[in-house]
Formats: structure tokens, sequence, C-alpha cells
């Protein structure tokens, strides 16, 4: 094998993957797949302890409100009741230090896991930790709590509106405040973001009555071309306002935790995306050393983004358990969980949009209101703008958004944060463009579509980014010919009965990778070998797909390979968090990087022992052995030979450039074979992107407002594909995460009480297996990206857009542009617009 890249072993454009390898691009059982299917594998739930008391949460039942005082004399009373935490028993939260020795401040607008401050209805107020949960639910109901109500704001557009209400004491936007002065040789980094308040003008209103999203001043903006110039030239310009919905995560399995000290140090079991990112986050949750936290995550129950590292309600079980000297398990229920378990923000966007005659986009300008929730600022508004713009790539364009605090529950980065949100706004606008301009769907997007090194965002010291490559228009022409668009488009009459049909296509990106992270493994005296992985288990595989790699790299089959994970005891490295697609394209990078160092070590000891130089000898099937035939030595009597050398080659010293983490882990591991660890130095040309070109048909009863989806296809250029299965799942799974934004997923509070009406899945249905259509299809490129030894990119984010824009293009399709401007589309709009003749939801209203 090539010791400089994976990539350049030959192709296959079919759906034979991994051509020229054996266990790259191969189907495989996973380590962890019987565990699963037969219920041996233990989430936070199953965990039990002698002792162990259950916790049980008091939520605030207003928006906003200021606890004047808490009665819990009745409670602390009863039988079985052993402790209450409050707010006054959390610790302040930590500043954070970065591995360069920089101070972060810890935010003092930040969630803290229990508060005297509610800003918004669900947020814990105490926690009450009992024998059982029957007792601690019977005791949270003797508790009395005195609120003052405080004003509260559920529509961002409501804050903004002169006069308007504050969510927080402190203002209504989080914005970053101006660079400080600096010479003109050097750009200081903004500051941290900050609480701060934005009033528009009635002037800044007076496009609502017509239906049109104000545009008011906002607190970011970037631009690039000529707009005005832009638009003055183009054949056709839209000026669309479109609404996205507020969605949970809906992860099955809640976030419950368990916790226990023993021995000084902190035991706490609960899901996280990211088990060795998690530990430093605990530590500043509690504020303590994280050399005095263990954190097993085994097994996690999904988290789209919602669990990256855990969450900090956490804390409480392990603060009771310290306070009560037993281990505690808070079990949180579905309704708590849609309080404080994250959800996508929703967006109130508009965009005006130039087009050429062909299609092509001549200028775009972009406007994003982003419902932040009360607490830590989301990225989506800035990354809409930054994803839009590689998407598409729009001749010139303008972005401009404010991301505004609300009185409901707290957002995070749901898969393809922002991006979504971005692509639902703009991909109805090019679905119209092209109707009116007689332009294929297909040709359309083709035609706007980013390849190669494309370039994205605004100019950043004279010059725009761009990404490592982009083979979306491949991805796209192999799409539309499996889906057979040509013959779709064709067939005729499109309605028949009641029943008519409509089809759609959708673009969709986001990031798919990051760089600079550690691998670590030991090749074991008895020929073994183990691969340390800091991946949280989340469902996706990667935490053992990506090590395939250092497996092939070393010539080792993979039923005498060993993955360890979920347990921060069991040494594992410094692992990027698996959010934002890193991980595939992060971790083979650095299973790369660690299997290409122990094939290094591997030749220096075999030149030692058996003489010449290490280049001379070749590692493959179990065995390092001089190029051309002649001597050689099994891994095993190599291993045992590094415990012999010692130093670099049995973990007792390690490169200088690795993380502290995965050079504790390494040390802890010394001696037990040859110990192998890397940092992934490869260089880069270019941010990593993914792609996927999605294809939709519906089925729409006009009778009823009743649709199906008929039909599904997502094309995919994610780089070289590592494990076709996972692959697909994640393909198919996160369009299907996309296809719910569509079809039903939203929130929907009652404006006078600031609740929130949608609490439960049957109030906000995730899609089910009768909501998929039964043929739903999905193809990869497998074209490796240039800019990575392996050629893999991450898959995880990319479909989620397209899942839910191309049904609302097929939606347009079979129906009209004026049936909807917003999405979930419901059978009762569809119904009331079809008789109106135009869209007959509120145009701009939050949760509705």
């Amino acid at each position: 094998m090539d010791s400089k890249k994976i990539v350049e072993a030959p192709k296959t454009t079919g759906h034979q993957y991994g051509a020229g390898h054996k266990l790259i691009g191969k189907n495989y059982e996973t380590a962890d797949l019987y565990a699963k299917v037969t219920g041996k594998a233990k989430y936070a739930e199953d965990f039990r302890a002698d002792g162990m008391l259950f916790c049980k949460l008091l939520l605030s039942p207003m928006p906003h409100a200021r606890v004047r005082h808490i009665d819990t004399k009745a409670a602390l009373a009863m039988p079985g009741v052993k402790a209450i935490l409050t707010a006054d028993d959390l610790p302040a939260p930590a500043d954070t230090l970065t591995d360069n020795g920089t101070v972060i401040k810890a935010s003092k607008w930040g969630e803290r896991g229990l508060t005297m401050e509610p800003v918004y209805q669900g947020e814990p107020i105490l926690a009450v930790a009992a024998v059982d949960e029957l007792t601690a639910a019977e005791a949270i109901e003797k508790i009395q709590v005195d609120f003052e109500p405080l004003p509260f704001v559920l529509d961002p557009l409501d804050t903004l509106r002169p006069g308007g209400p504050n969510p927080r004491t402190d203002g209504n936007i989080w914005a970053r405040p101006a660079r400080p002065a600096s010479p003109p040789t050097s750009t200081p980094a903004p500051g941290p973001p900050a609480v701060t308040e934005l009033k528009w003008t009635t002037a800044d209103f007076a496009e609502e009555k017509h239906g049109r999203l104000p545009m008011g001043k906002t607190s970011d903006e970037w631009s690039y071309g000529d707009l005005d110039s832009g638009f003055k030239n183009a054949a056709l310009v839209l000026d669309e306002t479109f609404v996205t919905p507020d969605t949970s995560h809906q992860t099955l399995e809640t976030r419950s935790a368990m916790a226990y000290w023993q021995n000084g140090k902190v035991y706490i079991h609960t899901g996280t995306q990211s088990t060795a990112q998690t530990l430093p986050a605990i530590a500043r949750w509690l504020n303590i050393d994280p050399e005095k936290i263990v954190f097993i995550s085994e097994y996690t129950g999904g988290g789209f983004g919602s669990k990256i590292t855990g969450g900090v309600t956490m804390i409480i079980p392990a603060l009771l358990a310290k306070k009560t000297n037993a281990p505690v398990m808070m079990r949180i229920s579905r309704e708590e969980e849609t309080f404080i378990g994250r959800a996508r923000p929703s967006f109130q966007g508009r965009m005006k949009v130039g087009f050429s005659k062909e299609g092509r986009i001549t200028a775009l300008d972009m406007f994003v209101i982003c419902d932040n929730g009360p607490y830590d600022a989301v990225g989506d508004s800035p990354s809409s703008g930054r994803i839009v713009s590689l998407l598409y790539q729009p001749q010139a364009m303008r972005w401009r958004g404010v991301t505004v605090l609300t009185n409901t529950p707290p957002r995070s980065a749901q898969s393809s944060p922002g991006g979504l949100q971005g692509i639902v706004i703009i991909e109805p606008i090019i679905a119209k463009a092209g109707r009116k301009l007689g332009v294929d769907q297909v040709a359309i997007r083709r035609i706007n579509c980013p390849e190669g090194k494309a370039l994205l965002g605004p100019v950043v010291q004279g010059k725009r980014q761009y990404a490592t490559s982009a083979f979306l228009k491949e991805a796209l022409d192999r799409g539309a010919e499996q889906f057979k668009w040509s013959e779709k488009i064709a067939r005729t009459p499109k309605r028949v009965g009641t029943k008519v049909r409509g089809v759609g296509v959708s673009l969709s990106c986001y990031v798919g990778g990051t760089i600079g992270f550690d691998g670590l493994l030991v090749i074991n005296p008895d020929g073994r070998v183990n691969f340390q992985s800091g991946i949280g288990n989340l469902g996706t595989e990667s935490v053992i797909d990506v090590h395939r790699v250092g497996a092939e790299v070393l010539g080792v089959p993979w039923e005498k390979c060993d993955v360890t994970w979920g347990n921060t005891t069991k040494n594992l490295p410094f692992t990027c968090v698996s959010g934002g697609s890193q991980t595939t394209h992060a971790m083979t990078r650095a299973a790369y990087a660690t299997a290409m160092d122990a094939k290094k070590k591997l030749q220096e000891i075999a030149a030692k022992k058996l003489g010449g130089k290490p280049e001379q000898y070749d590692v493959r099937n179990e065995r390092v052995f001089r190029k051309g035939g002649g001597a050689g030595m099994s891994l095993a009597q190599a291993a045992k030979h590094a415990i012999e050398l010692g130093g670099i080659y049995d973990g007792h010293e390690t490169a200088g450039d690795i993380h502290k983490l995965t050079k504790a882990s390494a040390l802890a591991l010394a001696g037990q074979g040859l110990v192998a660890a890397a940092k992934d130095n490869y260089p880069r040309d270019g941010g990593t992107y993914s792609y996927v070109a999605s294809f939709a048909e519906v089925e729409v009863d006009v009778e009823t407002g009743k649709y199906y989806v008929v039909d599904f296809l997502a094309s995919a250029d994610v780089g070289t594909v590592i494990h076709p299965r996972a692959l697909g799942g994640q393909v198919l799974g996160r369009s299907t995460l996309g296809i719910g934004h569509a079809i039903g997923q939203k929130w929907v509070f009652d404006p006078r009480y600031g609740e929130m009406l949608s609490k439960r899945f049957h109030h906000n249905k995730p899609p089910t297996i009768l909501d998929v259509p039964v043929n739903m299809q999905w193809m990869a490129l497998d074209i490796p990206d240039p800019e990575t030894p392996v050629g893999a990119r991450g898959v995880g984010e990319p479909p989620v857009g397209g899942g839910c824009a191309s049904i609302l293009n097929a939606l347009s399709d079979a129906l009209g542009d004026e049936i909807f401007q917003r999405a979930p589309v419901n059978a009762d709009t569809i119904l009331t617009s079809l008789e109106a003749g135009r869209p007959m939801q509120h145009p701009l209203m939050a949760h509705i």
C-alpha cells in the first residue's frame, strides 16, 4: 500500500464501494451490534447501584419570572425524602483555559441547570432526591414557590418592536462587540458575544402589513460583489418571505443521568455525542478538576446535536449524590426532555433573488431573524449565509442576520444548523424561478452548483474562503438519472381524480470535517490491535468505523482488532466532538496518522532487530518484512520487542505535539505493547464540506389535503465511502429528519400565557415508518476528497436540508407556488390555501 495516501486505489462510481481495499468501503458487523439488538447495551437509565436514590425536577410554570421564596418544609418532612437541591447549591461556572493558555471567562448569561429566574416555561427550579420516584414526585407537589411574573417574549418580532418587552433583563439580542482598535498589520479577534438591546422603528415594520418580513437594523452583516448591478441585469427578481419551524431534537433516549461519588471522584453515566470532549464540560459545570471525574457513556440513544457534550442538567444528580452520600438517578420524562432537551431555532427569513434568463443567480439579498431561545448564542444565523453562498454560488450577495432571545426552551445545534433553514428559505424561490423562466428544475440548480474549490462566505482580509472540493454536479446528474427525473416530469396527466402528483429536487450541503485531533492504538504481544476511541457511540457507528482505516494501513484483519470506547478511565485520546459532521473526516485522518506512526515504529524495530534501514521494510498481512522477500517478524513479535526497547516504542515517550489527554492515556498504556499516538498534522487547502442532491415525489389528495411521499432519492458527494451500510443509514436517516420539518414537526405556544402546547410526541410527531416512502434510496459518488489522506468527509448533516426542501418543492410542483410560505405544510394549510387561492397561514407569526 502507498505510504502517502489510501485514496489512490481505484474507485467505482457504482454501488460496489471500496475497490482496491480490504476494509475501507466494505460492510461489516460492528462490535456493538449484538448488544444493541439483544438489549445487553446499557444506557444511562439501565444502571443501578446499592442505596440508589431517585430525583425529580420542579419546573417553572411561567415563561419568565423571578422566584421570591421557596418553602420546602413539608417536602423535607416526608419519609423517604433525602435532599433538595436549588440554584444556591450550584457551584459558580468555571472559566475555560484553552490549550494555548487563553482564558475564556464564564458567561453570566449561560445556563446553569437550576435557576431562581426562569426564562422559559419548563426550566428546572429545584430537584428532590428520595428513595423512589413516587416519593420524589409527591414531595415536589408539597413545595410552595412564590413567583413574580416578568414580561415574556415568544415571537422575535415582538421584542424588536418599539417598546417591545425584553426576554432577559439585560436585553433581547446576542451581538458581538466591535473589534478593538489595532495596528493595520493585525486583525484582532472580536470579543465574545454579549446580550444587548435592539429595537426597530415603526417605519421598519411598515412592510409587515403586506406579509413581508420587516428588515430593520441587524447585529451582523457581510457582502461581496455588486448587488445593485446583479439585480439591474437580472431577467427575473423574486422577493419572498418564508418561516421555518422550531423542532425538538426528539432523541429516543432522554438526557437521563446517574451519578455517585467514590474515593473523591464523581462517576457520571449519561448519553453524549463526544466522550472525550464531555469530560472538560462537566469539569467546567461542576467547577472541579477533570481528574476527579469519571465519565461513562458506552451507548447513547441519539443526539442530532443536542448532546454534543451532554447537557448541564447532568450535574444535578452529581450534586445530589454528594449531598446525600448516595448514588442518584435522574430519569427525564418526554415532557421534561421537550423543555430541557434542546431544539432547532426557527427563522423568519426574507430573500430577494435575481436570476438571469438561464437561471443563474446574479444577486442575492438574504435577511434572517433567528429565534435563539433564552440562553447561549447559537450559530445558525451566520451559518445560514455561508451555506447558501457556497451551495448556490450567487455572483453577488449580501447577508444580514440578527439572533434574538425569546422566553422559549433553549436551542442548540441540530443537524445542519443554519444550513437547513437557509436552504429551506431559498429552495422554493429557485423552484418558482424555474417555473417562471421555463428552466428545468434540475438544470436551474446545475447552473448554480458549486464545483472544485468553490468560494463561500464574506471577504476576509481581502479574500473569500473556499471548499476543499465539490462534486455536486456529478451527484445531481447521477441522482436525476437514477430517480428517472426526465420520465417523471414528462408523465401526464399530473392529476387523476382528486390525486395530483408533483416532483421536487433540492441541493444541500454542510460542513464535512475538521482537522488536528489525535489517535491512539496498541499492538499487543498476542498480535491483536486495540484502537482507543474517544468518539461518542450515538448510533452513527463512527466510534468504530474510523478505526478500520488504521487496520487497513497496518494490514491487520478486522477480526483481530478491538475498539475501546465509552469510559474515560479506559485511556482515550483527544478526539473531536461528534457535531458538525466532523467525525468521519477528522478521525479517519487521526486514525491514518496513528497507523502510520505504528508502521514507522514497526519498520524501525525490524531494522534494529534484523538489520538494514527502516525504509527497506514493509508492513502487511500481520507482519513487518523486508521488501522483495527476506527476514521479517510478526506484529506480535514486534510488540514484544517494543516493550523491550521501551521509550517511544511502548508509550513511555510520546510526540511533543499530541494533546495532554492523549499523552496521559499513552503513558497509562505504556509497557503493554507497541504504543502509537499521533496528531493529524496533514495539510488541508480549504474548508471541508459535503453535499447531497435530493429528489422527491409526492401525491396529494386535494379533497382532504393529505399527502404522501411516494418516492425519494438522496445522491451524496461525501468523499471516500468508509462503511456503506452506516453511510446509507445516515443519508436516509438524516433525510428523514429533514422530511419531518416539511410534513409536520413544529412547536406551538399559547401566546397569552407563554405555555408550550406541543410537549409530547403526539403533539410534535417525528416521522415514523408510515411517513417515509416505501421506495427510499440513496447513492454516493465515492470520489475521494483531495485534501485528506483517506478521502472521506462527514455525512450526518448535509442530507437534512435537501430532505425538507425537496418535499416542499414537490408540493409546489403539484399545487402551485401560492399555497404555503412556511414549513411544515399540513393538510389544513393545503385545503384553506387551495380554496382561497393564496397562502392562508399567517406569513410571519412564530409558533403557530
